[in-house]
């Protein structure tokens, strides 16, 4: 299968050309000046006056993820489909055991459920306790290619570990060469405040956002990158959503500790007014860490412009409104979580690239590259040069669209930027060499996605 873009502006992270990309099978193999390429290739794509990118990877989604109130409301088939839709091409998702369970085995279990995913995916691995036998599990999980774990500082009666257990994590891990991505809220204190407001009776969802304010993350922040250092542990923090966070990530920065961090398009966009109002305006908007105060966004805008923050993911995990609905008499009780893989990049082209808070590069780099690069990804994905994967997008930077739940395509009624204005989407989505997205239609159906081996 032969497949020549012509006319396209290449965009990478770091360079801007205008030029033609000829693809066999699944990877790039030619760019350059190919009018003369042979002209019996299966399919010849006009890209005049459109964006040539690197097909998106969204590092931080949910699909399938276990909550009371049910599996979230996309599996890895509903989920992947929306982030083609969107320009995402790969994604990575997250294996959480049950307690007493091996990380091996739920791999096992993870990845049987992941089957019918369209997008290239790999996971994130949690060690959510401390066993004699977790050294060699994550010894493991690396050999096969599987080089980042997920720890929660949050949640301590299920999934999230102690101080202790926690540092005993990161020096496993930093020895073994791996990553660990860290939520980052001191899950103590905010059950001290939750059960505080619960007692009083206050449990709408404004009580949420009051229950988890800016300062139980930066704290966790700034714990999270003690420990890192003291276990010679590169981490990377995953949804940052508060300025007061920042501070403690740029001083590590500074001082070479490898630090890196993630924001999402909710807390660039949303703030917390989203709370204010009666259940079926602000039960939708539940999430943890909670939307922050205009001031949070305008500092993490900066910190993404200036690379202290170096990806955008979403944390995709979207509930139906009648999972929601489970707590609104108890804002304990609300599924946390909301979609936005499929809205990322227009999200980010639309309100970063257009009003100039980012560069059309940096766009690349916060969407792919950077996370290419960070999960050992690259150079297969997140660029476009010869040798690389045929996981592109065209862009075509006028299209205009107004989110709506209405015609999105995650599996769910409900959608956080419902209303909102984009310009900028997806005329062709191309994965693995074959066009599978065009004009807002899925043309072909995807091969079946491939699990990552990671560097």
């Amino acid at each position: 299968m032969e497949l020549l873009i012509n006319n396209g502006t290449i965009v990478n992270a770091n360079n801007t050309s205008v030029a033609n990309v000829l693809c066999r099978d699944n990877k790039i193999v030619g760019i350059g000046d190919l009018s003369t390429a042979n002209t019996s290739v299966d399919r010849i794509i006009d890209a005049t006056d459109c964006y040539v990118i690197p097909g998106g990877i969204d590092p931080h989604v949910h699909m399938h993820l276990p909550s009371s109130a049910g599996f979230s409301s996309d599996d890895f088939y509903s989920g992947s489909k929306a982030a083609l839709f969107g320009g995402t091409t790969s994604i990575i998702d997250f294996v959480t055991p049950r307690k007493g369970e091996s990380l091996q085995d739920a791999i096992l279990k993870r990845t049987k459920e992941s089957q019918n995913c369209l997008t290239n995916y790999s996971f994130h691995v949690s060690p959510i306790e401390w066993r004699d036998t977790i050294e060699n599990e994550i010894d493991n999980c690396i050999s096969k290619g599987l080089r980042s774990f997920k720890v929660y500082m949050a949640y301590k009666d299920t999934i999230g570990l102690d101080d202790e257990v926690l540092l005993k994590v990161m020096k496993t891990v930093g020895n073994a060469g791996g990553m660990v991505t860290v939520h980052c809220e001191l899950g103590d204190e905010i059950e001290i405040l939750r059960n505080k407001f619960a007692s009083v009776n206050c449990l709408i969802p404004e009580f949420h956002s009051l229950s988890r304010p800016s300062e139980v993350e930066a704290k966790a922040v700034e714990k999270a990158i003690n420990f890192a250092k003291e276990a010679q542990c590169p981490i990377y923090i995953v949804h940052v959503s508060t300025k007061e966070s920042l501070v403690y990530i740029r001083e590590a920065q500074k001082n070479g500790q490898k630090v890196y961090a993630e924001t999402c398009p909710q807390y660039l966009l949303l703030d917390d007014s989203k709370y204010i109002g009666d259940f079926e305006n602000t039960g939708p908007f539940v999430m943890s860490p909670p939307l922050r105060k205009k001031e949070d966004i305008d500092a993490l805008w900066e910190a993404v412009s200036d690379g202290t923050i170096q990806t955008v993911g979403t944390d995709h995990c979207p509930f139906n409104f009648k999972q929601k609905e489970t707590g609104r008499d108890d804002f304990r009780k609300i599924p946390n979580g909301a979609g936005g893989v499929e809205n990322r990049l227009a999200l980010l082209y639309t309100y970063g690239v257009l009003k100039d808070k980012i560069s059309l590069n940096q766009f690349v780099d916060l969407t792919s590259t950077n996370v290419a690069k960070i999960f050992g990804l690259y150079p297969e994905k997140g660029i476009i040069e010869v040798g690389s994967d045929a996981d592109l997008v065209i862009w075509n930077p006028k299209i205009e669209n107004i989110i709506s739940a209405s015609n999105h395509h995650q599996n769910c009624d409900i959608n956080i930027y419902e209303g909102i204005k984009t310009i900028g989407s997806p005329r062709f989505v191309i994965q693995s060499g074959r066009v599978v997205v065009e004009n807002g239609l899925m043309i072909s159906t995807p091969s079946k996605g491939q699990l990552l081996v990671r560097r």
